[in-house]
Order: structure tokens, then C-alpha cells, then sequence
């Protein structure tokens, strides 16, 4: 998969065509990512056991066709990975040629 979390993207198709955020989590086996703040529904939650009932937003996973990474331009592109003489793989921008930044790590508390 050509995307990573972290990465800024473009929304391109749905109710939040139009929209950028950073992709919070990528989910290879289905080829799906979550963006976060992105694709959001409600979901109720019953009162149970003495604590209040709720309302809880939550976010869906997006298909990867429906998003466009953005370059240092901010503008949507593609990714090309680009082979070295060495073996290394690099994930490039398609329009510029550059080499996209890896994304910062956040660490789990």
C-alpha cells in the first residue's frame, strides 16, 4: 500500500469531498484508511449500569480511491515508488519527483 498514517490527504469523492486531514490508520488487508476527523457518523449509546447515555462520534474507514495524497505544493498527486541501485525503495510524488517526507511516528501512551 502506497499510503502510511501520517500522510496529509485529500478527500475526492463522498460528503467530505473536497476536505484534507491525515490519515490516522491504514488497513492494507481491505485497502481501506481512516482519515481522521473524516467520513463520521453518531453513534448512540444506552445508559447502562449507572452511567449516562451518550452520543459518540466515530469515524469510518475511506477506500483508497477515494483520496489523493498532498504534495509540498498542496497539491493532490500521486505515489510512485522508485527502485535504487541498492535495492532501497523510495515513495516518490509523480508530478514533482520528489521524495515523500516520511510521516511523523506518534508514539502510544
Amino acid at each position: 500500500m502506497k499510503f502510511k498514517a501520517g500522510d496529509k490527504v485529500l478527500i475526492t469523492s463522498g460528503k467530505d469531498k473536497g476536505k484534507s486531514g491525515v490519515i490516522s490508520r491504514v488497513i492494507p488487508s481491505e485497502d481501506r484508511v481512516v482519515v481522521a476527523g473524516m467520513n463520521t457518523y453518531t453513534k448512540h449509546v444506552k445508559a447502562m449500569a449507572g452511567r449516562s447515555g451518550e452520543r459518540v462520534i466515530l469515524e469510518r474507514p475511506l477506500a483508497t480511491a477515494k483520496i489523493a495524497i498532498l504534495n509540498e505544493q498542496g497539491t493532490q498527486d500521486r505515489i510512485k515508488i522508485s527502485v535504487a541501485k541498492d535495492g532501497s525503495k523510495n515513495r516518490m510524488f509523480a508530478k514533482t519527483n520528489t521524495i515523500v517526507p516520511e510521516p511523523k511516528k506518534e508514539e502510544k501512551k
